[in-house]
């Protein structure tokens, strides 16, 4: 119960990202380029906790988020616990997840990659290890990523009308894409639909 109720705190404490009252850490970049809603940053190589999981992208979501919660919040060799971030990557297992920041999803064959970024005051050494082996710690290098930042549900319809603008927006600036595009979601599902932040990003060629 008391595990329970730590993990709901830290869930509900996503839902005030981008406030005063909490300050969760996100990953830092460098914005190469900005126009209004469409940037090109630069990620460095991050520690992250990742699972895999089966199901539609929702259920994947859900089993990730609770394994990996479970981790950061105890379950591991020293019972320790792990400050909550921001970043929540899901992608499927046939994609790399080139980065780690907010909740990232790409449709495939019904297995994804959930991901959990670690602090930056943490490194794979300095980590605890997991007790469920179904999570495994690990470095993703670094990466650049076209994206384009919107609000709201992000219905399968919203996406697919993001990722074709955002895949025009690349094309103008001569962006050469390394992969497909993801959906990235920094809060949990009842969050108030304006108060949503989402993002679609492509990786790109440096």
């Amino acid at each position: 119960m008391i595990m329970r109720r730590r993990i709901l705190g830290a869930v509900l404490s996503v839902t005030l990202i981008g406030t005063d009252a909490m300050a969760v850490e996100e990953p830092a970049f460098k914005a190469v380029l900005r126009e209004g809603a469409f940037e090109v940053r630069d990620y460095p190589a991050l520690v992250v906790a990742e699972v895999t999981v089966s199901g539609d992208q929702k259920e994947a979501a859900g089993k990730g988020f609770r394994l990996l919660a479970g981790y950061i919040f105890g379950g591991n060799k020293r019972r320790q616990s792990i400050a909550m971030t921001a970043p929540v990557a899901q992608a499927p297992t046939s994609e790399k997840i080139a980065m780690t920041a907010p909740v990232t999803q790409t449709q495939s064959s019904g297995e994804w990659v959930v991901r959990f970024t670690m602090p930056r005051a943490y490194s794979i050494e300095t980590l605890p290890e997991p007790n469920d082996p179904k999570v495994h710690l690990r470095m993703v290098p670094p990466v650049r990523f076209a994206v384009l930042k919107f609000s709201g549900l992000a219905r399968k319809d919203d996406v697919a009308a993001k990722t074709a603008e955002l895949e025009k927006l690349a094309g103008t600036h001569h962006l050469r894409a390394l992969g497909p595009a993801s959906l990235a979601q920094y809060d949990p599902p009842w969050t108030l639909w304006f108060m949503r932040r989402n993002e679609v990003m492509i990786p790109v060629a440096p």
